[in-house]
C-alpha cells in the first residue's frame, strides 16, 4: 500500500509548492482533480490536451519529488436531468480518460451520477426506498433507461483509453453502497470498479470491513477519511440529515480527520479487509474537517494512517 493525498484542499498553491510540502510528510502518491465537482487547478486537462509536451514537465516534477499518480479525479454528473451540464460533465470525463492515457495513469474516479425522477424532470432525484409506487418506477427509469446505457458506453471508452473507472460510492447518487456498485459493475463489466471511501458509509450504518469483504476484487481506489456521527443529534433526527455542512454542532454527522471519528482499531480493521481482499493500492487522504486547518488535518491523518498502512508482501506463515 502507498500513502496519497487528494490535493485539491491545496488549490491556493501551486504543485511545486505543494508536492515538496507532501513528501516531506512521508506521502508517496497524490491524486489530482481534473474538473467536475473537483477544483481543477493542479491538473487541467484542457491545458494538458492542447500542451501535450508540457505532460513531461508535470511527470518532471513529480519525479523530483519522489511522487506519482493515484488516480485522476473528475467527479461529476454525466446524467444530470439539464443536458448542459450532462454534457460537460461528460467532456470533463472523456478529457480525463484522454489525459489519463497520457500520463499512463490507470485509474479515474467519479461518480455514478444520478439522472431526474423521469424524461420532464430537471433536477436529479435521489431514491431512498420503494415505495410509494412512483419510487419504484423512478428507479427503474433510473438503471434502466439512462445508468447503463450511459455507463456502458462510457465504459466502453475508458477500456479503449486503458483506464480502469473507480465510482465513488456517495448518496445523492445512484452508486451509493456496495449494492448499487455491484448492480452497475455486472452491468456494464469490470471497467468499472470501486472507489472505496469509508466516510459516504459510516453514517448510512454500513460496516467497512463488511463491504470490503463484498466488494473484493472490485476496489480500484480508496480514500482515507472519516465520519463522526453525533448520537444525540442522530438519536432526534436519524441520519438522512440536510443541514448545512458547516452546523457542525446541529449535524447528525460530519466528515472529520481519520481517526477523529472512528479510532485506530476500525481502520485497522479496514486496512486488513483491503488486504485480504487483494488490495494493495494507494490509501488517499481526502481532507473534509470543519474543526482543523487543511494542514493540521492532513498531517494528524498521516501521523494515523502511516504506521499502519501494511507494505510488506506475506512471504509465507514460518509457523506453519
Amino acid at each position: 500500500m502507498k500513502l496519497s493525498v487528494l490535493t485539491v484542499p491545496f488549490s491556493h498553491q501551486g504543485l511545486d509548492q505543494v508536492l515538496p510540502y507532501l513528501r516531506g510528510l512521508g506521502v508517496e502518491q497524490v491524486e489530482l482533480g481534473t474538473g467536475g465537482y473537483t477544483n481543477k487547478a493542479h491538473c487541467d486537462p484542457a491545458y494538458y490536451l492542447a500542451r501535450p509536451g508540457r505532460t513531461q514537465e508535470l511527470k518532471r516534477l513529480l519525479a523530483d519529488n519522489g511522487m506519482s499518480i493515484s488516480a485522476l479525479s473528475c467527479h461529476g454528473n454525466p446524467v444530470h436531468p439539464d443536458g448542459e451540464r450532462a454534457a460537460a460533465d461528460h467532456q470533463t470525463y472523456l478529457d480525463t480518460l484522454r489525459l489519463a492515457n497520457l500520463l499512463e495513469v490507470d485509474t479515474v474516479v467519479t461518480f455514478s451520477g444520478c439522472p431526474g425522477g423521469g424524461p420532464g424532470d430537471a433536477t436529479p432525484n435521489w431514491v431512498t426506498c420503494p415505495w410509494p409506487e412512483d419510487f419504484a418506477r423512478t428507479l427503474d427509469y433510473q438503471w434502466n433507461e439512462v445508468l447503463f446505457p450511459y455507463w456502458e458506453g462510457a465504459a466502453r471508452l475508458a477500456r479503449e483509453a486503458g483506464v480502469r473507472v473507480a465510482i465513488e460510492m456517495h448518496p445523492g447518487f445512484c452508486v451509493y453502497n456496495p449494492d448499487t456498485l455491484l448492480r452497475l459493475r455486472s452491468g456494464v463489466g469490470e471497467t468499472v470498479g470501486a472507489n472505496f471511501d469509508p466516510s459516504h458509509l459510516f453514517w448510512q450504518g454500513v460496516d467497512p470491513a463488511a463491504a470490503i469483504r463484498a466488494l473484493g476484487e472490485a476496489i480500484y481506489h480508496v480514500h482515507a477519511k472519516d465520519t463522526r456521527i453525533d448520537p444525540q443529534n442522530t438519536g432526534r433526527a436519524g441520519v438522512l440529515d440536510t443541514k448545512g455542512y458547516h452546523l457542525l454542532r446541529e449535524r447528525s454527522w460530519v466528515f472529520c480527520t481519520v481517526g477523529w471519528g472512528h479510532g485506530e482499531p476500525v481502520w485497522r480493521d479496514i486496512l486488513s479487509a483491503l488486504r485480504l481482499a487483494g488490495y494493495d493500492g494507494a490509501v488517499s487522504i481526502e481532507h473534509e474537517d470543519g474543526l482543523m486547518s487543511i494542514r493540521e488535518g492532513l498531517e494528524k491523518a498521516v501521523d494515523v494512517l502511516k504506521p499502519m498502512l501494511i507494505r510488506d508482501t506475506e512471504d509465507g506463515m514460518w509457523w506453519l
